[in-house]
């Protein structure tokens, strides 16, 4: 069973890599699933001041699975929130990783230069598959093709 197939009840899931979840925002229990389907790590791109049903820290904090939060906001969408998120996923490439927003557009937008620059995908299959998987916001494209683009492999 595919990590996907495990998490399929999460907001716009998608599997863009085999080891790594794009989604909504998770519930608690949903968290619990990603727990047993071996997620150990979640890459939050909210903001801490939007608004949440529970603790997400410390849900994760008591499931044992590391909680990283880089907050992707209108206005601050720079090289260097990139350089974070790019460095989680580095960091966590090849197992199972959970990267969320609130509906999947900022989680799609920040994927773009990971899957230009460390999967090799040429920028319209990259832009593609950010589609896929809930970009709607030419802005968060432009974002993460610019950072490619300036960033050679």
């Amino acid at each position: 069973m595919s990590l996907l197939d495990q998490l399929a009840d999460l907001p716009n899931a998608a599997l863009p890599l085999p080891w790594l979840v794009t989604a909504g925002q998770p519930t608690a229990e949903q968290f619990a699933t990603a727990h047993a389907a071996e997620v150990r790590t979640v890459i939050d791109l909210r903001d801490p001041m939007e608004p949440r049903p529970f603790d997400e820290k410390g849900t994760l904090a008591k499931l044992g699975i590391e909680y990283v939060n880089v907050p992707v906001s209108q206005g601050a969408l720079t090289p260097v929130v990139l350089d974070r998120i790019l460095a989680a996923l580095r960091a966590s490439a090849g197992k199972p990783t959970l990267l969320h927003c609130a509906s999947g557009n900022r989680t799609a937008g920040a994927l773009i230069p990971y899957l230009i620059l460390d999967e090799g995908m040429a920028e319209q299959d990259a832009v593609d598959a950010a589609m896929r998987i809930g970009l709607r916001s030419a802005e968060l494209m432009e974002w993460g093709c610019d950072y490619a683009r300036s960033h050679p492999k």
